[in-house]
């Protein structure tokens, strides 16, 4: 029999009795939401600014909605645009001290890994070398990576929508193909907000909807991204950046496919996709991989990135000696019309242009 939790989970789908029990604690959780952002909108809280201007990329549902691949494609637009961006995460899980912030970049980075910073906030680092600030006070990370990196001239947050004490002057709101689900606050619904709250005031434009998704999934208007997985890299390679050899892959049939992710079932789709029939082990979001979660004697396993940067190559040729790991990297590509309503708000900062 599912947990409780799984049942009110599953529930969030539709409007059925378990759904319509819960109702009454979502509407006490809107009339908090609703009084909290009422207390910002009329001055009586105030949002802080970090000194630079801030994105926050993030989603009104529980769970992932794909924002750490929708921060990586903005950070990388950022850099080819000429901005420095720099990247703020509460760092999900993470071992250290709640209170405690820790900067990731060139200097750091060698001596850290998942369980000191968080596995998103460690990988979106690897993979646009943008400097980062682990800490739960966005704010306050963001005015000490401003003083650590002072060539950075916006900083990227990684979730962070409903962390109203963060000034923000671009929302982007990131949607899968669950779309809000029943429309009900949590516990009754997947909504950790209303769908469209007020928004900031600190906004220089709307709040830009991004459908990590094949279709539209909600009744806002927004814009559509493409997923795509690149070719598969061994894990030496993928730690090592070296770029793919043609030729190479694991076989079609036999490996094994893990994913500690918030929904497998998108990587397991993907893999089939692609040709590939494998025995899927779907792990819990932010898995720790404390123990290896195959047998000895597989051959192959294909992970995503999320659960590499916790399979360091040095353990996996001690404790799985005969295993190839192969790693698939998850490419996201908002379409051309998202971008455009970036950039133009971008235009509308009150800052020094890119380059300066």
């Amino acid at each position: 029999m599912p947990s409780l939790a799984k049942r009110i989970v599953q529930s969030w789908a539709s409007r059925g009795l378990l759904a319509w029990t819960l109702r009454p604690l979502g509407a006490l959780m809107g009339l908090l939401v609703c009084l909290r952002r009422m207390a910002y909108q009329t001055g009586l809280l105030q949002a802080q600014s970090p000194g630079l201007p801030v994105v926050v990329v993030g989603n009104r549902v529980v769970g992932g909605a794909g924002k750490t691949p929708t921060t990586i494609a903005i950070v990388q637009h950022l850099q080819n645009q000429g901005w420095r961006p720099g990247v703020l995460s509460r760092g999900y899980r993470r071992a250290k001290s709640a209170s405690q912030s820790t900067l990731i970049d060139t200097n750091s980075a060698p001596g850290l890994n998942a369980a000191d910073v968080g596995d998103e906030p460690l990988l979106i680092w690897r993979r646009t070398q943008a400097p980062a600030m682990v800490g739960p006070d966005r704010v306050a990370a963001g005015r000490s990576l401003r003083q650590q990196h002072p060539d950075v001239n916006i900083l990227v947050c990684d979730d962070g929508l409903q962390h109203l004490r963060l000034e923000r002057q671009v929302e982007i709101v990131v949607f899968d193909e669950r779309g809000a689900g029943n429309g009900w606050l949590l516990p009754a619904g997947p909504l950790r907000e209303p769908i469209a709250p007020p928004p900031p005031r600190s906004l220089v434009a709307a709040p830009i909807v991004l459908y990590n998704a094949a279709a539209v999934s909600t009744p806002l208007a927004g814009y559509l991204g493409r997923r795509s997985m690149s070719p598969l890299k061994t894990l030496v390679q993928w730690w090592s950046g070296l770029p793919y050899e043609a030729g190479q892959a694991p076989p079609r049939q036999g490996a094994w496919a893990i994913a500690g992710i918030s929904h497998p079932p998108k990587f397991f789709d993907q893999l089939r996709a692609m040709g590939f029939d494998c025995h899927a082990v779907a792990r819990g979001d932010h898995d720790p991989y404390t123990t290896l979660p195959w047998p000895e004697g597989v051959a192959h396993v294909i992970v995503t990135e999320k659960d590499a940067v916790k399979l360091s190559p040095e353990r996996l040729s001690r404790e799985r000696p005969g295993t190839q790991v192969w790693v698939a990297a998850l490419d996201f590509n908002p379409e051309v019309g998202f971008w455009r309503a970036f950039d133009a708000a971008l235009a509308r900062l009150q800052t020094s242009p890119p380059n300066t």
